[in-house]
């Protein structure tokens, strides 16, 4: 028995007891600890063969030991035993085996004499031990059967440290220790270039500086934090999030609109389910429910900060084109020239015209002498200015008759002047009472809004959040790709936007998926939850996913889902505290 007694302050830093009597494992404190050492590798191993063992959860500690050879005495061996070998081999009587195996040796001596005469590799022992540790018998039977099974995998062959328990564990304390009587059965010649190979730290886990905590690596349950606004990093702050109905990604998007309110970034939220209701409270934001008299006019021309000498109203004129195409389907050219005639009308009886400075106010005030100010929301058309002008001509009835219910319908809320406050960090537009046929349509006004308001400032960061985004790329090609240019532009603007859906197939179905890709293209980080089989084998295509990450996001449980940002492949558990779920679960429990 070896006792080792430490004063009360020293507990922390090392055990008060150790006992060795067993010779299959040791007692430390209250633990039990046993070591297995590497005895073999394979011929040829890959760089970061260690990472299935190091990625794993189980609680171990890994030593790595690597001593140098004299470069001059080895050379002089290996000429030594080429020559000797190679007599043997041409005047040998043994069987053929014994030959295979004498050439290979040959060949193997002859290789590592090349490596290091041309390639000024050096030589190396190397010595690889693992100390597990648990509270019973039982769990640390399984740590060890674990381990082995895992080392199989990666191309090693290991052997417990039967009687050797106590050198083991000291070699794997920090203190550089490599005991003879194992150093001896496990060391293994390699070279430099293998050497690189064993480094540990190449693990698929990450985490950001100055990021947001995402969840844990599902396989060893380390910190998975991502600031996606990095240029350094990643090419852009966008997002893609993938997954079915109660896979977990709404709860995971609530989750992030929290911690990125706690970072000061500005976010905008589109609705669809009334899910961010309570979050939206807990976070003092701006709530707009167009249920309930609030308006965003898509006749709004916002002072937002073109490019170059972009005009204004041109500017509109094409959004507004493409918002139209969504309540009036199929328009010819024609009838597109005829609209766009009463819109340019509609603004010049507000006295704006294709001159920027028409939507400018001099003031008259001496105060204000020289200064101008941009005309606000109620200067501006609205539906109803534009029906009255096309209702008096005769070629447009069919518009009059489209547009009607805007006017004194379901849908008059959109016929009025916008009366919502954007004096907030976090916006939340809720949707939830717009059918399904009329929801493409704010849709796009809510996003454009949303889009001119990212324009504002660049210096500053803010995030759109489009859920259900299908619903806008999956009819109109003129939608498609006005959400397509915001992913490939926003960055400029210190933006991002996340896409949220949950039907795959329908994201990639207009045009075949070209809008659907560009988008997924445009996004450096994606997120996949669960999902159905028949969206696996979509994602499997543009995403090219192996058979065991299809495999992973079929069968993830409830909250895990497969990230891929910059390089990174990994399954993360996402993770919330106490706190954070009472305001962000929509869990009939919970609830």
């Amino acid at each position: 028995m070896a006792f080792i007694n430490t004063k009360k302050s020293l507990n922390n830093l090392c055990p008060t007891f150790v006992d060795t009597r067993n010779p299959k494992y040791l007692t430390v404190n209250e633990y039990l600890a046993a070591s297995i050492f590497v005895n073999n590798y394979s011929s040829e191993m890959d760089g970061g063969f260690l990472d299935g063992l190091i990625s794993s959860d189980i609680d171990f500690e890994i030593s790595m030991f690597y001593e140098k050879k004299n470069s001059y005495e080895t050379l002089k061996e290996l000429t030594s035993y080429i020559s000797a070998t190679g007599a043997n081999i041409k005047t040998s009587s043994k069987n053929q085996i014994d030959i295979d195996v004498m050439n290979e040796s040959y060949e193997n001596a002859k290789y590592i004499k090349k490596k290091m005469q041309v390639d000024n590799d050096d030589l190396y022992y190397l010595n690889i031990y693992i100390l597990t540790f648990a509270k019973d018998l039982k769990l640390l039977e399984e740590n060890l059967q674990r381990i082995e099974s895992i080392a199989l995998g990666c191309g090693l062959s290991t052997r417990r440290g039967f009687f050797r328990e106590e050198s083991l564990f000291k070699a794997c304390l920090p203190i550089l220790y490599n005991p003879k009587d194992v150093k001896n059965v496990s060391k293994r010649n390699v070279l430099t270039s293998g050497l690189v190979s064993t480094y540990p730290f190449i693990s698929n886990d990450f985490c950001d500086e100055k990021g947001v905590l995402m969840g844990v690596n599902a396989f060893n349950n380390s910190i998975v934090m991502v600031d996606r606004f990095d240029t350094g990093k990643y090419k852009n702050a966008n997002m893609c999030v993938f997954g079915a109905s109660g896979s977990g990604k709404s709860y995971f998007i609530k989750l992030m609109i929290a911690r990125n309110r706690l970072l000061n970034i500005t976010q905008f939220v589109i609705d669809p389910d009334r899910e961010y209701v309570e979050l939206c409270k807990a976070l003092d934001g701006a709530f707009i429910n167009f249920g309930k008299g609030d308006v965003i006019n898509i006749f709004d021309i916002r002072e937002i900060s073109l490019d170059g000498d972009e005009n204004f109203l041109q500017n509109k004129l094409q959004k507004l084109m493409t918002f139209f195409s969504i309540i009036f389907p199929d328009l010819v050219d024609e009838e597109k020239n005829l609209l766009e005639e009463k819109i340019i009308k509609c603004y010049a009886e507000k006295g704006i015209t294709f001159d920027n400075e028409s939507l400018y106010i001099k003031s008259e005030s001496s105060k204000f002498l020289n200064n101008k100010k941009f005309k606000g929301p109620e200067m501006m058309p609205i539906l109803g200015d534009l029906y009255n002008l096309i209702s008096k001509d005769k070629k447009m009835k069919k518009f009059a008759v489209l547009l009607k219910p805007y006017i004194s319908g379901s849908l008059k809320f959109m016929n009025n002047y916008t009366n919502v406050n954007l004096n907030n960090k976090l916006i939340v537009s809720d949707i939830y009472n717009v059918d399904e046929k009329n929801l493409p349509m704010l849709l796009f006004v809510i996003t454009d809004f949303y889009w001119d308001n990212i324009c504002l400032n660049r210096g500053r960061k803010k995030i759109i959040y489009l859920d259900e985004v299908w619903k806008l790329i999956n009819h109109n090609s003129m939608t498609a790709m006005f959400v397509f240019k915001i992913f490939k532009t926003i960055r400029k603007y210190g933006g991002a936007t996340t896409a949220i859906t949950q039907d795959v197939n329908d994201f990639f179905a207009l045009e075949d998926g070209v809008y659907g890709k560009g988008i997924l293209n445009n996004s450096a980080i994606k997120c996949v939850f669960q999902v159905e089989e028949t969206d696996v084998l979509k994602l499997k295509e543009v995403l090219n996913l192996s058979e065991m990450e299809s495999y992973k996001l079929l069968n993830a449980e409830r909250g895990s889902c497969l990230m891929y940002a910059g390089k990174n492949h990994i399954l993360v558990k996402v993770k919330a505290s106490e706190y954070e779920h009472k305001f962000i679960s929509t869990d009939r429990e919970d609830l």
